[in-house]
């Protein structure tokens, strides 16, 4: 919907702008098209001959209508004319009725009829929205009896696609017209916009048209079930302007995403055990949040620590008489959005609040521009950021009169205000009160709502002025460490590594002998292990049950250590079209606890981590002989929220023995 659509409407327009590898926009489309024959022959493997039979095993049934046993095939009757007979509107498409618009990413029946008059005609049924994909049904004891059973009953063992049985029932839709075939087919549009910001008044409702704009896209995709004949194939392309090359078959379902709702079944006994995440012990039950972060500046590290800190610091501030305002960034919150709440309760108590929402955060402007609307009409001071960036930032601040002073409280972290992502994504928050990180926040706020043109910060590395400058400073100053004293380490946490001027440093670091570890979760434009380039260099990337999100920066400097956190990965977006910070985490304790018990468990894991290798490939890790494999989610699902440094400690080195390029660095900092 963004990348290949961005690249077909290049190859459309005749834009050629030489990429480091030269290849057209064609020539890209092409090797994605290659790229993806191949993954998608795969998925359809692993369903066919691997997903159901277990979920076959486990006594769950997927499956077509003609596969039901009779009494379940009544039941399902019965609810095709209750339930779903009532929602479907078949479109002809003839001389008299124009080809039907499609939405992006529906699913449809292309339905050939026999009519009597006419001959064979083609239609289009939809499959609605409001309709589950998987349908559940009764048992054949229970189907008899019909009473109470739901679509969506979360118990069932036997689960229907929809558009089987509205296959099988297509005669209501067309009576007295004999059916020739249906076939299912899936379309994607082109669903990039890009906002003209200039001029800021009316950014809301010019994002709010776009919105409505994205379902009326051009199609740059079309998958369809490998059984559709090609007389059908080529009037579905023709008409939605589509080339050969554009059309994907598939001998599987259509639309894997929509395997999502069988995550709601009753079945515990299949899912991961849940997760409880722990409230950290630096929280005693009915203390004031502001107290505890007057004491200390304290980590949070989700899922592992719970959100709810976070929101009840906003809660607080919303209560608390002595609390005069509070400033906001907000990028991704979801739909239900307890921060949101807790804002509106604080302008209800009569705190002055500035929200600025981020309204081109993309598949989340509708919900962005929802919530921009009630905070005004709340009285919010609402803004939409810097004309021509994106607000990725994540920070929040706090100002509170005590005594005779004002007192900025802080809280930044590496992902969304988002209590529902918080769960399965890994991100980490930071509380603190240190006046000189509360002044750059405050300036911060200046600059995206007002026109202050401010660029030094005190402790806070932002983009797009002094992040990356400041990151490529630290490590030209690792090179100078390695060059005088032979020591020089960086280890990097982030979801994607694409920025030229950071990877050629990195290579120099490494040329230089200053050794590396970088753990990229997602697209990686560096090649590790190259000789007389990257040989110091190792790149992993974890893929496991939770999304590995946070993004950290590691610096040795001699043992005088530096740790940065922030939303920023290291690539041109973020680092020139976004605003982005990092901050650095300076006790000393929890830089200790970051690199023993977050850092250096996710550079030995040995069982979620891949390898890249210097030809671009992956591979898994293995642990080596007579060594315990050890996976980093689940020793932190262990270890991290008892907060028992010496325990976790002594299980880390029970479980693995360290490589030997680590050695040397594994007690940089100590525990402390």
């Amino acid at each position: 919907m963004i990348r290949v659509a961005g690249l077909r409407r290049q190859a459309q327009e005749g834009v050629f702008q030489a990429p480091p590898d030269g290849m057209s926009p064609q020539a890209q489309l092409t090797a994605i098209r290659r790229t993806l024959d191949t993954q998608l022959a795969h998925q359809e493997d692993v369903w066919c001959q691997h997903l159901l039979p277990m979920l076959s095993a486990a006594g769950l049934q997927v499956c077509t209508y003609e596969a039901l046993q009779p009494h379940q095939r009544d039941w399902v009757q019965r609810a095709f004319r209750r339930s779903i007979f009532p929602q479907l509107t078949p479109l002809a498409f003839d001389s008299a009725h124009p080809f039907p618009h499609m939405a992006n990413l529906s699913l449809n029946l292309a339905v050939v009829v026999n009519d009597p008059e006419y001959g064979e005609r083609f239609a289009r049924v939809k499959m609605p929205d409001t309709l589950p994909r998987l349908v559940s049904v009764p048992p054949e004891d229970q189907a008899v009896a019909d009473t109470g059973w739901h679509l969506r009953e979360p118990s069932a063992a036997t689960w229907v696609w929809i558009e089987s049985i509205v296959a099988a029932h297509l005669a209501w839709l067309f009576p007295e017209v004999p059916i020739v075939g249906s076939h299912p087919f899936r379309i994607t549009r082109d669903a990039d916009f890009t906002i003209q910001d200039d001029e800021a008044s009316g950014l809301l409702t010019t994002v709010e048209a776009q919105v409505e704009e994205r379902d009326f896209g051009s199609v740059v995709r079309m998958e369809v079930a490998h059984t559709t004949p090609e007389p059908i194939r080529t009037v579905l392309a023709q008409n939605l302007r589509l080339a050969t090359a554009d059309v994907y078959t598939s001998a599987a379902p259509l639309g894997f995403g929509d395997l999502l709702e069988f995550a709601n079944i009753t079945r515990p006994d299949l899912k991961y055990r849940p997760l409880e995440p722990a409230i950290p012990r630096v929280f005693p039950p009915r203390q004031s949040l502001f107290a505890v972060i007057r004491q200390h500046n304290v980590l949070l590290y989700h899922p592992y620590d719970s959100f709810a800190p976070v929101v009840e610091f906003l809660r607080e501030a919303a209560r608390d008489p002595d609390v005069v305002a509070i400033k906001q960034t907000l990028y991704r919150v979801g739909a239900n959005a307890p921060i949101v709440e807790a804002l509106l309760e604080a302008r209800r108590e009569g705190k002055q609040v500035a929200v600025l929402v981020e309204l081109k955060a993309r598949f989340d402007e509708e919900s962005n521009i929802a919530w921009a609307r009630a905070l005004e009409e709340e009285g919010v001071h609402v803004a939409y950021g810097v004309r021509g960036l994106k607000t990725h930032a994540k920070m929040c601040l706090v100002v509170r009169q005590e005594q005779q002073n004002l007192r900025y409280y802080v809280h930044m972290g590496t992902g969304n205000y988002n209590h529902a992502t918080s769960r399965v994504y890994t991100d980490l928050g930071y509380f603190t009160c240190d006046p000189a990180i509360g002044e750059d926040v405050a300036d911060l706020f200046n600059a995206l709502t007002g026109y202050s043109r401010k660029t030094f910060y005190h402790k806070l590395l932002v983009a797009p002025q002094t992040l990356r400058p400041q990151l490529l400073a630290r490590i030209d100053r690792e090179i100078e460490r390695q060059r005088q004293h032979g020591d020089g380490y960086l280890a990097f946490k982030m979801n994607a590594l694409v920025d030229q001027p950071c990877i050629q440093a990195l290579y120099r670091a490494s040329q230089a002998g200053v050794r590396i570890d970088l753990q990229v979760r997602g697209i990686c434009c560096l090649r590790p292990g190259v000789p007389g380039v990257s040989e110091t260099i190792t790149v992993t990337s974890i893929v496991g049950r939770f999304l590995e999100h946070t993004r950290v920066y590691y610096f040795r400097n001699g043992g005088e250590d530096e740790m940065f956190l922030g939303s920023a990965d290291l690539m041109p977006r973020n680092l020139e079209r976004r605003v982005e910070i990092l901050f650095p985490v300076e006790p000393s304790a929890l830089r200790a606890m970051l690199w023993r018990h977050m850092l250096h468990v996710h550079l030995h894991d040995t069982v979620q981590a891949h390898r890249l290798l210097p030809d671009g490939t992956y591979v898994p890790l293995h642990a080596p002989p007579g060594q315990a494999a050890l996976s980093s989610q689940a020793w932190l699902m262990q270890y991290w929220g008892s907060r028992d440094s010496v325990e976790a400690a002594a299980a880390l080195g029970a479980t693995t023995a360290l490589p030997r390029s680590h050695d040397a660095v594994t007690d940089v900092i100590p525990v402390r």
